[in-house]
């Protein structure tokens, strides 16, 4: 859990193995690789955009420009269109990238839509000419219109086929990953907002089988696609359930049930009274007795030495303010000897403990450089893990920036974005560095473990109750004094480590687990591609089989 992320290594598939962290079989990694038939997909550089195909090397195939057999944005007909007539409406965001699906945004009056969008209509192959949508393969064949027309993103070509070419057969060539890579090296305009040019687009050669030829390969590419997707499909659920168990482990952890109370083992263990002779005789005085006599720190009084040791060693501006202390009135009951606290109350007892990045013009992206001490930024922060993304600043730059530093070790905790408060640990081998906007360093107490901490932050029980705090339309942020007025479950420290121990022995499991489906997921888009280029290889239907 608290590891850096990294990228996982391809696995094979594995046995089902009985797991006592998970208290079930470990899930078999479903594999996503479909049936094939004929020779293994080749494994060359990217075919049928510059090179064309064997079949039409050998004269079985014609190639032809794609202007030669597609007409690229075509109005025609459109005058004719009644104002009151509805059309589909499908803007950029309900096209999903490479499956072909799409859900119209409704109906709309074509008066309304007319001006300002992209005609279509059923059988048209919607291909995306803007980044970052084009790279990721938004597109569709257009199917079910209201009336048979739609209206939709002019950053969309609509490209109708002739009678001889395949709809389907012109959607699955033009969403190649061969395909867009090359119309990415040929965008123009601006860096952000670069669009394939429409001429760029109708010189693209395309083979061109009989049409009973294209149907059949367009059959094969479905048939292989629905036995591949049926194994994404697989690893997505078992992708769901990890998901879930972690957070069913951290919100155990954050609750007391994950490993036995320190009161639990107290009595277990007889860690009771000093003097056996003045035990008490009642059960009811027994147990009164076990919480005050008891040899561990409770949370009450680990929380209680924090601010002692806070009021004692204040060192900063100004007269000490003591932090606030939590409302619990509305809080849920926690196990015997925890406490709940903010985090500014469990925060290190030094300046800057509790820190935001600079704003504004202090640090802004030209700024960045290639090499120099480190910047973390909401990229770094990932659900728990520390993503390594890297950006640098000058060491002068650096200096000037010295406030805002964060060591190893410390909790970095997001202010922005979704569910938070998302949090991770800075790795021992990053260096210097400082945080960025929306970014908060949080170094705990030496006496709170920040592995906890991150566990605790990083939990449903708290990002629930954190919700309410949260503002910005469409843009949930907590600032700096919300991110210090968090509460979290304090539990003795003994009872720290035993949960940190066991959360990192079960998530452990889990990021295992996760590397196997990840890597089958990439195994999965490679073999999707693979089809694609057996297929305007000729290589997906036998020349026997004509």
């Amino acid at each position: 859990m608290m590891a850096t992320r990294k990228t996982p290594a391809p696995s094979g598939r594995k046995k089902p193995a009985k797991d006592k962290a998970l208290g079930k079989a470990t899930p078999t990694i479903p594999s996503p690789e479909p049936e094939r038939s004929g020779d293994r997909p080749p494994t060359g550089g990217p075919v049928g955009v510059t090179e064309g195909n064997q079949r039409a090397k050998e004269g079985a195939w014609p190639v032809v420009p794609l202007s030669e057999v597609v007409e690229i944005n075509s109005r025609a007909g459109d005058d004719k269109l009644a104002d009151d007539t509805l059309a589909s409406f499908i803007p950029m965001k309900c096209v999903e990238e490479e499956s072909g699906r799409f859900e119209p945004l409704g109906d709309r009056k074509v008066g309304d839509v007319r001006k300002g969008y992209t005609p279509f209509r059923e059988g048209d192959v919607l291909f995306a000419k803007v980044t970052p949508c084009m790279e990721n393969g938004k597109g569709a064949v257009m199917k079910g219109l209201t009336n048979g027309i739609g209206f939709g993103s002019t950053e969309f070509f609509a490209l109708r086929p002739a009678d001889r070419l395949d709809a389907n057969y012109l959607f699955h060539f033009v969403l190649q990953s061969s395909f867009r890579q090359q119309a990415a090296r040929n965008m123009t305009g601006a860096v952000g907002l670069r669009r394939v040019p429409k001429s760029y687009l109708e010189q693209q050669p395309i083979p061109l089988p009989p049409l009973h030829e294209q149907r059949r390969i367009v059959a094969e590419i479905e048939k292989q696609f629905t036995r591949l997707e049926a194994g994404v499909a697989a690893l997505r659920r078992v992708q769901a359930n990890l998901k879930r168990y972690r957070a069913a482990v951290l919100k155990a952890a954050c609750e007391g049930k994950l490993v036995p109370t320190e009161h639990e083992l107290s009595k277990a263990e007889g860690r009771r009274m000093k003097d056996e002779n003045k035990r008490p005789k009642s059960a009811a005085s027994s147990s009164s007795f076990i919480l005050h006599n008891s040899s561990f720190e409770s949370g009450a009084a680990l929380l209680a030495r924090i601010l002692t040791e806070r009021r004692q060693n204040w060192n900063g501006r100004g007269k000490y303010k003591e932090p606030a202390a939590p409302d619990t009135s509305s809080l849920p009951e926690i196990p015997d000897n925890w406490t709940w606290a903010t985090v500014q109350q469990l925060a290190a007892p030094e300046p800057n403990s509790i820190t935001d990045g600079p704003f504004g013009s202090n640090l802004k992206t030209e700024h960045y450089m290639s090499s120099g001490p480190r910047v973390i930024r909401l990229q770094n922060i990932g659900d728990g893990v520390y993503v390594d993304e890297e950006a640098h600043i000058s060491q002068a730059h650096f200096e000037r920036l010295h406030k805002h530093r964060i060591f190893a070790g410390d909790v970095v905790i997001a202010g922005f974005g979704e569910d938070p408060p998302r949090s991770c640990i800075i790795p021992e081998a990053l260096g210097p560095a400082i945080v960025k906007a929306d970014c908060i360093r949080f170094k705990p107490h030496s006496s709170v473990m920040p592995k906890y901490m991150n566990a605790a932050l990083n939990s449903d029980t708290v990002r629930k109750r954190t919700k309410g705090m949260v503002h910005g339309v469409g843009r949930p942020r907590l600032n700096l004094g919300e991110i210090k007025s968090i509460v979290l479950p304090l539990p003795p420290p003994a009872e720290q480590t035993r949960i940190v121990a066991e959360v990192e022995r079960r998530l452990s499991v889990v990021e295992e687990l996760e590397a196997v489906v990840s890597a089958n997921l990439q195994r999965a888009t490679r073999l999707r591609q693979s089809i694609l280029q057996k297929a305007f290889t000729g290589e997906l239907t036998r020349p026997n089989e004509l």
